[in-house]
């Protein structure tokens, strides 16, 4: 499976920044698979932000509640991650991947999100 993140960017605490993920191939049926979000913050392990399952139903991390929204596209095998109000320590390298949960794998290169004044 090949994941495509992409929308990371520079911003002002308060912005607001879309990501995308498009997840696709060989034998990969995006529509059957729940998707999550992960960032990895400069002297951190990986953090978990959201998730979201073939339902449609979503989780968050209790730090983003709120200001961040997860959604698909199942056409597009692409994942989206609205980041509202976004705060300085939101900065960090932002990762996608198949599952829902913490404990998952990110292999993709990443978006950097950089939030700063």
């Amino acid at each position: 499976v090949q994941v495509v993140e992409s929308g990371g960017g520079s911003v002002q605490p308060g912005g607001s920044l879309r990501l995308s993920c498009l997840a696709s191939g060989s034998g990969f049926f995006f529509p059957n698979h729940a998707m999550s979000w992960a960032r990895q913050v400069p002297g951190k392990g990986i953090e978990w932000v959201s998730g979201i399952y073939v339902t449609g139903n979503t989780g968050y991390a209790d730090a983003v509640k709120d200001r961040f929204t997860i959604s698909r596209d199942n056409a597009k095998s692409t994942v989206y991650l609205q980041m509202n109000d976004l705060k300085p320590e939101d900065t960090g390298v932002y990762y996608c991947a198949p599952g829902f949960g913490p404990d998952l794998t990110y292999w993709g290169q990443g978006t950097q999100v950089t939030v700063s004044s």
